[in-house]
């Protein structure tokens, strides 16, 4: 199998990349309105796809979207999930591998899927409205791309409230130069839940877009789904917006931890993927330092520390040494005063007891915005050929959550898009002008966070703080960017990056 580039692969990708150079360089940039965009059916998407680094493997897979029921906290439930479970099956290959997965629509709504932080080929990035239609009820349908680079990543459903159900999984791409050394390997994948506990996503939905305003006074009742009083001094105020019953961890809720066995001494690297849709998890050890290697997806300066925080949609790789007996990897839900755990086993000692873990995870603390890249992934220094102030607008008082003041609509994909053309280098800046923090995701494309810092696609941008990125637009397209916290992105903190011809 061959992972690296050879040498008609090599001149494949500069035919492309030289061809969209020209395309930059000989036609003047058209007004917004009426623009000539390289929509996702354009055949320069397809020839950018041929060029990339081919292994001639074949990764092939079925998901099976579908009505659930299961059992959490020793309560039945109904939901919706992939293949069955309450957990996704994990799919992986490496660099260069084509991914052909194949979606049996199992539901009674359409669905999706979005392949999070990957730079893939435009139409295979499943926003309904902007790249594909729905894959309708009963139909049956496949997403095929090369797998262009390795790291953690992690697929769900991009239709409404999907994701806020179990429409979700791991996403693993090995790097054929991988140079981590380790016994182990397990992949976590955390989420928040509520779905057939308290209510469901929709309902939580419609009950905060009712606002602060209208849904607390003036007649209004209480919304019961409304999370009050908490907040994270990490985070810069408040933690969240909605009430969870609890957390999972791999699917598992806290009266029923999952178990994962090693020997004592052994190397293990953590996969860490946080899917939830209103929490940032703090991750950690206590009384043992985590070392981070890399964060969505890219490598990082190895940072010994504490604990980890991270927002939604984010990724966290890291080692760590087992210990004799039972070790506990904590969760703790970011200000929200709730938690869930794995425990480690090497076959001594007694398992700990929900009630008996720290609540707290202090000392070193840093989420991945806040790392410094290696030197091997770092972009190479260039000025910004264009720039754009992206203000995180909105608030509880009416949910009315924006970009520059306006509440994206998918029927009007293009108003206030944000235009830009192959080749560019595309300088970011997201100024927080809300009282919530947000975890701002970019599709189809990895960034840089200042000069050194490290590359990510997804980053926490606190109260008021403005967070600078850079990303070379280099995978024409039209690509959604959006807060992936849940609730704000259905309330309009959306928009798009359109590629220009």
């Amino acid at each position: 199998m061959n992972t690296t580039p050879t040498r008609r692969s090599f001149l494949r990708l500069s035919v492309a990349a030289t061809a969209i150079a020209a395309l930059s360089a000989c036609t003047p940039p058209p007004a917004a309105s009426g623009a000539n965009r390289i929509l996702p059916t354009d055949p320069l998407i397809a020839d950018f796809e041929a060029a990339r680094v081919t292994s001639g493997r074949t990764i092939s897979a079925t998901l099976a979207p579908a009505p659930l029921t299961t059992t959490l906290a020793s309560k039945t439930i109904s939901t919706a999930g992939y293949n069955g479970a309450l957990v996704a099956p994990t799919l992986r290959g490496s660099v260069g591998d084509q991914l052909n997965v194949t979606i049996a629509n199992k539901l009674s709504n359409g669905t999706s899927v979005h392949w999070h932080g990957l730079a893939l080929r435009n139409n295979d990035d499943g926003v309904p409205g902007l790249t594909q239609d729905a894959f309708a009820p009963g139909s049956q349908n496949s997403y095929d791309f090369k797998l262009p680079h390795p790291g953690t990543y992690w697929y769900h459903s991009h239709v409404e409230m999907q994701r806020e159900q179990a429409l979700y999984g791991a996403l693993i791409i090995d790097d054929p130069n991988e140079t981590l050394v380790y016994d182990k390997e397990w992949v976590i994948v955390l989420d928040d839940w509520l779905d057939g506990v308290t209510g469901t996503p929709d309902g939580v939905l419609k009950d905060l877009s009712q606002g602060v305003s209208t849904g607390m006074g003036g007649g209004g009742m209480p919304m019961r789904h409304m999370l009050m009083g908490t907040s994270s001094e990490f985070l810069g105020g408040d933690a969240g917006d909605v009430a969870y019953p609890f957390h999972l961890f791999n699917g598992k809720d806290p009266e029923h931890p999952e178990t994962f066995v090693a020997k004592s001494g052994e190397r293990v690297r953590l996969r860490i993927i946080n899917a939830a849709g209103d929490t940032a998890y703090r991750v950690g050890i206590p009384g043992q330092q985590l070392t981070l290697t890399h964060t969505d997806g890219f490598r990082i300066k190895h940072t010994e520390v504490d604990a980890v925080v991270l927002g939604m949609g984010e990724r966290i790789d890291a080692l760590i040494t087992v210990k004799e007996g039972f070790t506990a990897l904590l969760a703790l839900a970011e200000g929200k005063g709730q938690m869930s755990y794995g425990l480690i086993s090497t076959g001594t000692g007694t398992a700990p007891t929900w009630e008996s873990l720290p609540g707290t995870l202090s000392g070193t603390v840093v989420d991945g915005g806040q790392l410094t890249a290696d030197p091997s992934v770092t972009l190479p220094a260039k000025k910004p050929d264009r720039t754009y102030e992206l203000r995180l607008t909105g608030g509880m008082m009416k949910y009315d959550w924006g970009i520059n003041g306006h509440r994206f609509d998918m029927t009007k994909q293009f108003e206030n898009a944000f235009d830009l053309k192959a080749g560019e280098r595309v300088e970011v800046k997201f100024i927080n002008e809300t009282m919530m923090w947000h975890p701002m995701h970019i599709h189809g494309h990895t960034f840089q966070i200042g000069t050194d810092g490290s590359r990510k696609d997804t980053v926490i941008v606190r109260p008021k703080q403005t967070v600078t990125v850079q990303f070379d637009a280099d995978n024409p397209g039209q690509w959604l960017f959006h807060c992936h916290n849940a609730y704000h992105a259905e309330r309009g903190m959306m928009g798009v990056f359109s590629y220009l011809s």
